[in-house]
């Protein structure tokens, strides 16, 4: 299948709604039934003001913080849509992805 591997870019300390940014997008793929998200922690980040964003031994709220989606066409739109709804400064980058699931019985994913 054809669509977007889409990746946002943020840090720990960055809320919406009253949550951690990358944790209401998890959210958000839930809500919109996409197919998955993966969200992890980086050690350290450059940002668009050349400032170096990094996990300290006692303070993580700088720590960047990447949620990645693979969508199809029509989910992308969904997606950017309803995250364009919110008032809300997002970095994301959007590229051409195929994907698919190798090796599944049926219906079953990974890890079933």
């Amino acid at each position: 299948m054809n669509g977007y591997q889409i990746t946002f870019l943020t840090q720990q300390r960055q809320q919406v709604e009253g949550r951690p940014v990358a944790d209401w997008l998890m959210g958000v793929a839930a809500e919109l039934g996409l197919r998955g998200a993966t969200q992890w922690a980086a050690t350290q980040g450059l940002d668009h003001r050349h400032r170096v964003h990094a996990a300290r031994f006692f303070e993580l709220a700088d720590q960047p913080v990447c949620v990645m989606m693979v969508v199809s066409p029509e989910e992308a739109e969904r997606l950017l849509a309803r995250l364009q709804a919110v008032p809300l400064p997002l970095f994301y980058s959007k590229v051409p992805a195929e994907f698919g699931l190798l090796g599944a019985v049926g219906n079953a994913s990974p890890g079933d």
